[in-house]
């Protein structure tokens, strides 16, 4: 068996011939990747759901749009929060409730009490369900050419405009991958 290389913290970006409506023009964080499979959140999903209607102690810290993200097809009754803090705390300064992810992207405990965070948060998202893969499964995609994979930033995750997320993180790479960013929505009507 080949060891895999740890995707933890990087995007995944939707190439234009992934099919699955799912994940059409996605953009998922990894928030785990080994040998056992993934897990990530789609950053451009909102909802019309408030995060005040499902967590109301959490909707002061929700960036904007204040909504619930669909972070994918897993389980879209259990919430999960992701959240930037702000500069390098290091071991012993990490925030009560938080669990970092890569660099100051981390995961929040959402069954902590929200004031435990408030003042160490730089932002926060709060995603319905997530995007998960079984062993290998994430690594066949990429080969068959689903996904690009890049390097994730700290404002992607709170991103204020999630509709213009999938064009923006394409335009930002330094390689042909910035010209898929002006790939039509339907390419039939080119």
């Amino acid at each position: 068996m080949t060891e895999v290389s740890s995707l933890t913290g990087r995007l995944l970006v939707a190439t234009p011939a992934l099919a699955d409506p799912n994940f059409d023009r996605a953009v998922v964080l990894l928030l785990d990747h080994d040998e056992e499979g993934s897990l990530g959140v789609v950053l451009n999903r909102p909802t019309p759901v408030g995060v005040g209607d499902i967590l109301e102690g959490w909707a002061d810290l929700a960036g904007e749009p204040g909504v619930v993200f669909q972070g994918g097809p897993v389980s879209l009754d259990s919430a999960l929060g992701v959240a930037v803090v702000p500069g390098d705390p290091g071991a012993d300064g990490t925030p009560l409730g938080w669990r970092r992810v890569h660099g100051a992207i981390g995961l929040v405990d959402l069954e902590a009490p929200p004031e435990l965070l408030a003042s160490a948060l730089g932002s926060l998202r709060i995603f319905a369900g997530y995007a998960g893969w079984g062993p290998g499964q994430l690594e066949d995609e990429l080969v068959e050419g689903a996904w690009y994979v890049v390097e994730s930033e700290p404002g992607d995750v709170s991103s204020p405009s999630p509709e213009r997320l999938w064009r923006e993180v394409l335009r930002r790479q330094r390689n042909e991958l910035a010209m898929v960013a002006t790939y039509p929505d339907d390419p039939t009507l080119n």
